[in-house]
């Protein structure tokens, strides 16, 4: 056998389980097949890299929205405390933002690759760019190598940590499921998590390139709240984005049926009460004012005739004309506005991908296949996905971590 490990995908989950194995004295090859490593860790929190967070187990798994017990085993035998010390043992700062959001320093997720490439180097990780795998070699349901094009690598393990079809721009194109499914796995049909939300309502696109702060927003479905938020949000062409819209897809890739009510509360610290008397305080500062000239201290200018015109008043009524009746349409808008979710954008614009290899399949104190000996997996392949904050890339990390040790501990 040319190595004892073999692993297919250098992003984190891939270069965390290269180095874990050869750091346990593996002979470890990485395999990668665009010209660089860590392709999508380069545009991660647009470019700032949130790694990780600041948190317990509990935060952990209260973020992870697909098969959170499968990955207690992963993230207890590597934490984001543990990422957090590796990380500054290479030479990264790091700083913990809102959120409890953990990037690095300089806010440069290129310093974050250069730490981990200096982890394979140190570990004496052999890394191949540019190989494009093909398939993985299996003889009596184990694992022998893989084959590239026009040759072979022979090997006693292979790790599988190709990413999901989420950014397919940087590489995932889906070729682990392949692989997976060659030797008899079965995939968890792909779909977009952490995308933006396509809407039906024509006015969306006027408020386009809008970012509201503090906004709480939750989607309902027959009657039933599936999902809430609270904080930033976006308006864009096609509809609505941001961080809280992105957690709030996750929830919704998992139905089938679309459209869903989202609806959204511009000042959720302020109760209808409060919000009445906020207005009433504005309406007698701007009085003799029309009313599409008094609501500078409430909302953004491009906003106001867009509420205006959802609350059914007339923007050119004066402010101390309004009746109680009025000021309730207002708040009643204010505090509950109603789009149309029509479905998600598309999966090459999700941030990561729901669905991928069934977690029934995979040994969760090993990252092993159950079908295939030999064969680990790592990462977003596997069918579990989480909330924004850090916890997609933890999960990278510490399965990487757990089937690199694994692949030690068994007999090679």
């Amino acid at each position: 056998m040319d190595y004892n490990l073999i692993v297919v995908g250098g992003g984190p989950a891939g270069i965390m389980g290269a180095a874990a194995a050869a750091a346990k004295g593996l002979k470890v090859i990485l395999l990668e097949k665009n010209e660089k490593l860590g392709k999508k860790l380069y545009i991660t929190g647009k470019g700032r890299c949130n790694f990780t967070f600041y948190g317990d187990l509990d935060d952990f798994l209260n973020n992870i929205t697909t098969n959170k017990k499968f990955l207690y085993s992963a993230y207890k035998s590597f934490t984001n405390h543990q990422l957090i010390g590796l990380l500054e043992s290479l030479g990264v700062k790091t700083k913990v933002e809102r959120g409890s959001r953990v990037f690095p320093q300089s806010d440069k997720s290129s310093d974050v690759i250069k730490a981990l490439q200096k982890h394979l180097q140190s570990n004496n990780v052999e890394v191949k760019l540019e190989t494009d795998v093909k398939r993985i070699m299996v003889k009596n349901q184990q694992v022998t190598g893989v084959l590239l094009k026009g040759r072979q690598i022979s090997g006693e393990k292979v790790l599988i940590a190709t990413g999901g079809r989420s950014y397919s721009q940087t590489g995932s194109t889906g070729d682990g499921y392949r692989m997976a499914q060659q030797l008899g796995h079965s995939v968890v049909e792909p779909k977009p998590a952490l995308v933006p939300l396509v809407t039906g309502e024509k006015w969306v696109k006027d408020l386009q390139g809008l970012s509201l702060k503090n906004v709480a927003a939750k989607a309902v479905i027959n009657g039933k709240v599936k999902a809430e938020q609270f904080g930033e949000m976006l308006f864009t062409h096609f509809g609505v984005s941001g961080p809280i819209i992105l957690s709030i897809s996750s929830f919704l890739t998992k139905e089938s049926s679309f459209p869903v009510t989202l609806t959204i509360d511009l000042k959720p610290a302020l109760s209808q009460e409060q919000l009445d008397a906020r207005l009433q305080r504005d309406f007698i500062k701007y009085t003799g004012r029309h009313l599409k000239n008094s609501l500078d201290a409430l909302l953004p200018q491009k906003m106001i005739p867009i509420i205006i015109g959802l609350s059914g008043l007339d923007p050119h009524t004066q402010v101390n004309q309004l009746t109680k009746k009025d000021r309730g349409l207002l708040v009643d808008t204010l505090k509950k506005i109603s789009l149309t979710v029509t479905g998600t954008r598309p999966l090459s614009e999700a941030i990561v991908t729901s669905g991928g290899i069934s977690v029934k399949e995979i040994n969760p104190s090993t990252l092993e296949s159950k079908i295939i000996k030999g064969l680990y997996f790592a990462g977003e392949v596997i069918d579990v996905d989480a909330l924004t904050g850090g916890y997609n890339l933890q999960i990278a990390f510490s399965t990487g971590y757990l089937s690199g040790i694994s692949s030690a501990r068994a007999d090679h």
